[in-house]
């Protein structure tokens, strides 16, 4: 029997799912690819980015690219020591590629890059090369370009925007790079404006009518119906956050030794009951919603909209919320959803004190 996903990527045989390049435009997405573009695709933490990355490289190596997928996370750790960083960069895109396609070019070549060409070039020549090396095209997926630090992200910017401009056939002929933030409007120091970016798509929270798709598909698979009532609390304590949405649904249906059976409907106690024992457990995606707290521009945005006292944030500090998630996209201004409200009030009245600025502002 399959559930709803509350860890990782989706597994299609494993879980519920929505097919995950519909919720970015799959036909935009390929017009990206076959007009060699490079892009982004950017959305708060636990939306799918993931998800929808390995979706597009499975698909794009179908249609005869030679595709990479590799997350960028936990790659370069140390601000100061750029040689240290970009080898850690390449030796994840190395270990991907291995892992994933079968070539071992880049783990042969790349580690005498960074000695021959050093660390603000290494990334160019190793890519260049690789993409030169075989018959098919080269097509890029960079995730989490966000988590590096701010350094290291910057030579990357630079050494991709040289790349494009400079060797079109030569490098791959499309990327995307993700993140929560878009990576194509962070202001990195002096960094050269990284303008090879030709769109940017945002995975945002599901709409009531993806929610619907998404807890049919437990009735239709098991004959198991949520109530109305059910569905709507669902919709309103969530506001659609895929996270939450999932995370709800798997609790109400098989978290509880004395959950109905499969034939008995999934009430709207039962979905608030679930909320609860969420709160109360608070998993690692919602102890993250409150660690984000310790951030003072995060806190100089979220308290006063809980405490409703007056605003005194900046804009940038107004659009590092939104991309986090933390905040509504549209009017009124408010916290994104009934839960993550909860989190966040219930932290800053325990007087979590800020200890970290944000990286990349």
């Amino acid at each position: 029997m399959r559930r709803f996903p509350t860890a990782g990527p989706v597994a299609p045989a494993d879980h519920y799912h929505l097919p995950p390049l519909s919720r970015v435009d799959r036909d935009r997405l390929l017009r990206e690819v076959e007009s060699e573009h490079y892009f982004v695709v950017h959305g708060p933490p636990q939306t799918g980015k993931t998800t929808t990355l390995l979706a597009l490289r499975d698909l794009l190596n179908e249609r005869g690219y030679r595709c990479l997928y590799a997350s960028l996370r936990d790659t370069a750790p140390d601000d100061d020591d750029l040689d240290r960083a970009m080898a850690a960069v390449l030796d994840r895109l190395a270990s991907e590629a291995t892992a994933t396609l079968g070539d071992d070019f880049l783990a042969r070549e790349s580690p005498g890059m960074l000695a021959k060409y050093g660390p603000e070039s290494a990334f160019f020549a190793a890519v260049t090369d690789w993409a030169g090396s075989a018959s098919k095209p080269l097509a890029l997926l960079l995730d989490d370009a966000d988590s590096l630090q701010w350094r290291c992200l910057a030579s990357l910017r630079h050494q991709v925007r040289a790349g494009y401009e400079e060797y079109p056939r030569r490098f791959p002929r499309t990327m995307a790079i993700g993140g929560i933030r878009r990576v194509d409007s962070l202001t990195l120091g002096g960094d050269i404006p990284f303008n090879c970016i030709s769109g940017a798509y945002r995975l945002g929270d599901f709409s009531e009518e993806e929610v619907r798709a998404l807890l049919g598909q437990h009735t239709e698979e098991t004959g198991q119906p949520f109530s109305p009532e059910a569905i709507e609390e669902i919709c309103r304590a969530t506001a659609g956050q895929p996270w939450l949405v999932n995370a709800l649904a798997d609790d109400a249906c098989f978290g509880r030794p004395d959950s109905p059976d499969l034939h008995s409907a999934i009430t709207e106690e039962a979905v608030a009951a679930a909320r609860e024992r969420l709160l109360s457990a608070r998993p690692l995606p919602l102890r993250q919603v409150a660690d984000r707290l310790r951030e003072e521009s995060v806190r100089r945005v979220v308290e006063p909209i809980v405490t409703g006292d007056r605003p005194s944030w900046s804009r940038d500090d107004g659009t590092y919320a939104r991309d986090l998630g933390l905040i509504s996209q549209d009017r009124p201004l408010r916290i994104a959803n009934p839960i993550f409200r909860e989190v966040l009030r219930t932290t800053s009245a325990a007087g979590s004190a800020p200890s970290r600025p944000a990286l990349h502002r």
